[in-house]
């Protein structure tokens, strides 16, 4: 394919846009194949896991998530526990602002407000959070005194009211969502703080690996799409190793692949593990997610709407 100049239209849909990126040049090709990947793994009828990092529940794409879900975009969900809580506070009411990345710290700090990026978390969410999660945790001791963590999650995504809500919709759709590092967090916090009083409730992370290692099988087309790196995106990906490799991967991410860490490696690397088969399709997006993923996916979104290949249409 030749290089083709881009040229704006008039009412222009994400599909055209995207299908001009297939000749742009540099990210732009790697994200219209990306849009490609998706579709691919959603025709196949791949069990498609989808990882994302806390950052991005923070941000207006934990809605998104959960369209995802309900559309039948997304079978297995992994994340790392600030989405978790991030997730709740939203879906309790909780309000996050958007502030600006040059912020003076010090004096955000002094007024009790955290800072994500150009984002802004007040103190008093935590607090709020604190209040709702204890009499939950009382709630499910008193059902049972082990809990698997998707298991907890589920129960949790089934108290929240919120179509916003990837737990929500995770609980509602039967997808199972895993959190390996649960205690990398204000909820790990609180579940301490509750095990101090209750020393027999246990939250079981080994058994919740049994549970994502039998998520699928060596039989199963598998696809995995990584945004962002860290423990979400290992933990999937370990898991389809053990199963045979991916069939389909999709990576977005600002890490480069010169820093060796699992953040930046790329689809080609997983290879090299069997993390992702050698005949797979794959596609490895350098970029913000904020960005980048909306438009790879509403693409696919609009190619499968007119195949009738997406739930809750």
């Amino acid at each position: 394919m030749n290089v083709q100049d881009f040229k704006w239209k008039q009412n222009i849909t994400v599909k055209e846009l995207v299908e001009q990126y297939q000749s742009v040049g540099y990210q732009s090709v790697e994200l219209a194949k990306a849009a490609e990947v998706f579709v691919k793994m959603k025709k196949s009828s791949a069990k498609i896991y989808l990882t994302f990092t806390s950052n991005m529940v923070t941000s207006g794409l934990r809605g998104f998530f959960a369209q995802l879900i309900s559309l039948g975009m997304a079978d297995i969900i992994v994340t790392t526990v600030g989405g978790i809580e991030e997730d709740i506070m939203k879906a309790t009411g909780e309000k996050f602002k958007i502030g600006d990345f040059h912020s003076d710290d010090v004096e955000l700090h002094e007024k009790g407000v955290n800072r994500v990026g150009n984002l802004f978390v007040n103190n008093e969410s935590y607090m709020n959070f604190e209040d709702w999660v204890t009499p939950v945790l009382t709630n499910l001791y008193e059902k049972q005194k082990r809990w698997a963590v998707s298991e907890l999650l589920r129960e949790i995504g089934l108290l929240l009211n919120d179509e916003n809500s990837f737990l929500y919709q995770s609980a509602k759709n039967n997808v199972p969502v895993f959190c390996p590092a649960i205690t990398d967090g204000a909820f790990g916090f609180h579940l301490y703080l509750f095990q101090q009083k209750h020393s027999d409730f246990i939250v079981d992370v080994v058994k919740d690996f049994g549970n994502i290692l039998f998520s699928s099988s060596h039989d199963e087309k598998k696809a995995v799409v990584a945004l962002g790196g860290s423990i979400s995106k290992h933990h999937a990906i370990l898991c389809t190793l053990l199963n045979g490799g991916a069939e389909y991967a999709v990576y977005m991410t600002t890490a480069h692949k010169t820093s060796g860490s699992m953040s930046g490696a790329t689809t080609d690397e997983a290879k090299s593990w069997g993390k992702v088969k050698d005949d797979s399709d794959v596609a490895t997006v350098i970029g913000d997610v904020t960005i980048m993923f909306p438009i790879a996916m509403i693409k696919a979104l609009e190619e499968l709407s007119v195949e009738g290949l997406l739930r809750n249409v």
